[in-house]
């Protein structure tokens, strides 16, 4: 085995070490020396079209997989193209390795290739971290850093920049054969211990699941023990079973939804930041005691009693701890009641949507993980789309990017390889990475691409309408968008039935590529 190496090439040796087995990105002069070690370290390329691309197919299997999703890109451009995904990534928790090339000297030499005047700090905005790598130690130990990190704390995006003569300068395979297991840190005992005291002296307990609570599968038969009520954030669905007669849903967005913490007498958050795209306001809007379960001390604000660890490891605790059943006073009828309501709300205003999802969900096989985009369906799928298991609906929450679902889907795909994928997008952000469709020809991926089209930036024109603005640059031209899929070596379908629909995605996870399934409002009635 060789020892002494390119550190580009070593770069990749030690990645596999730590368990890469797929890289996404795109080539370049001043990084061709991190491609020099990737197929003979045994990993898998994906060549995207973008670096935008490339970032949403890294985030895509970093959440298919809970592994670090990992990209490869050039100095200055490639790494601004990417630092989208990267704030993407920040915003939801998603574990990310970015590497990039950069200039050896910059202080004292103008107009270089790819020139930037700090790329380390532009890219620091949107990460956990972006540091430089001068040589091979410290490209080694800076790698390590963010494995250790990816699995101790509250994953997010790392940046590691290294200059192109030190990608080219030998050096020695000098990293430790590994880092071994890493967790989280745990909740002390007596905290958990003073939780199930509270909650079993509680008459109407409410617990919130959110993001970080998604590793959590066991919820359903604790929380009909404890006759405990419930919500899911966006992120969590699937923690909670649809049919458990005290869940409240992922409603949280609902304005009545504060009324109905406000009856709770003990609200336990676990793993959430009730951040603004959670709740669509500024907090619960309820004056109740709040206990919040996270592993990201700066989400332990005040107002509440802080237990800082992995919300799966406390609930696993906590049930452990209180194992006997509990007599609540929240009744099945009127959360029946309340939910149908809100149904009902949202059927009203967004007139069409709700059939084609129910119809959607149908003729979906097992197991079917989505990923969705900035768009009036995946906003209306998401209150009224109950899932079967918890992490198989991804969208792009906080930092809220059009673009995300097609990229995104394929490196889903890429890490669940003969497992159901589907992406959801709309027709104005489909055009912001449309030419990723290409990498899911060239890979043969079976995805169902859903494009809802619209024919405007409908979400933003009934923003301005209510805020008695004229709506203007709402409208863009749209392509054929079938005839689009076509060219690139895709398949298309535009059903004009809810049936015809689903019968072309039940064929779309049968086909040899992608196939665009083209949907617009009408489909909902058909003349």
């Amino acid at each position: 085995m060789t020892s002494t190496r390119p550190l580009g090439a070593q770069i990749s040796h030690m990645l596999k070490d730590r368990g890469v087995d797929v890289i996404f990105g795109i080539p370049g002069v001043h990084n061709q020396e991190m491609y020099r070690g990737i197929e003979e370290a045994g990993i898998t390329h994906v060549l995207a079209r973008h670096e935008q691309g490339a970032g949403f197919m890294a985030d895509g299997y970093a959440r298919a997989t809970g592994k670090p999703g990992v990209a490869y890109v050039i100095t200055g451009p490639g790494l601004c193209n990417i630092m989208t995904p990267m704030g993407q990534a920040y915003s939801d928790s998603v574990p990310m390795l970015v590497i990039s090339s950069s200039l050896d000297e910059t202080a004292a030499t103008r107009g270089q290739l790819h020139q930037m005047k700090d790329q380390e700090g532009a890219a620091a905005t949107v990460c956990d971290w972006s540091l430089p790598a001068q040589d091979g130690p410290s490209a080694y130990t800076l790698i390590d850093r963010a494995f250790v990190e990816f699995e101790a704390r509250r994953p997010r995006p790392k940046h590691l920049t290294v200059p192109i003569n030190a990608l080219e300068t030998p050096s020695a395979q000098s990293w430790p054969p590994g880092t071994g297991e890493t967790g989280v840190a745990q909740a002390w005992p007596d905290h958990v211990l003073g939780l199930a005291g509270r909650l079993r002296a509680s008459r109407r307990p409410l617990f919130i699941f959110g993001g970080g609570a998604r590793q959590i599968d066991f919820a359903g038969p604790v929380l009909a023990r404890w006759n405990v009520a419930s919500f899911c954030t966006y992120a969590a669905r699937g923690v909670v079973p649809a049919d458990d007669p005290l869940y409240f849903g992922s409603y949280l967005a609902r304005p009545e939804s504060a009324s109905v913490v406000q009856q709770a007498d003990l609200v336990v958050v676990l793993g959430s930041e009730l951040s603004e795209t959670d709740l669509w306001r500024r907090d619960l809007g309820a004056q109740v005691p709040i206990v919040r379960v996270d592993i990201d001390p700066e989400v332990l604000v005040q107002g509440c009693t802080p237990i800082l660890g992995d919300a799966f490891g406390v609930f696993d605790d906590l049930a452990t701890a209180v194992p006997e059943e509990l007599q609540t006073d929240w009744r099945p009828a009127d959360v029946a009641a309340t939910r149908a309501r809100w149904r009902a709300q949202l059927e009203s205003e967004r007139p069409g949507i709700v059939p084609v999802c129910d119809a959607l969900r149908a003729c979906l096989p097992q197991d079917t993980m989505i990923y969705s985009d900035m768009t009036q369906f995946a906003y209306a799928a998401k209150e009224v789309w109950d899932m079967d298991r918890p992490g198989h609906w991804h969208h792009p929450t906080g930092f809220g990017t059009l673009g995300y679902a097609t990229p995104a889907a394929i490196g889903g795909a890429v890490a669940r390889q003969g497992k159901p994928t589907m992406a959801i997008i709309g027709d104005y952000g489909f055009h912001y990475t449309m030419a990723e469709l290409g990498v899911a020809v060239e890979l043969k991926l079976p995805i169902p691409i859903i494009l809802w089209d619209n024919t405007k930036l409908g979400e933003i024109e009934d923003s301005m309408v209510r805020a008695q603005i004229a709506p203007n640059a709402v409208v863009a031209h749209n392509p054929d968008f079938c005839k689009l899929a076509e060219a690139f070596g895709a398949n298309a379908a535009a059903p004009t039935t809810l049936s015809e629909m689903q019968e072309a995605v039940r064929a779309a996870f049968d086909a040899n590529g992608p196939t665009l399934i083209y949907l617009t409002p009408d489909i909902s009635n058909p003349s």
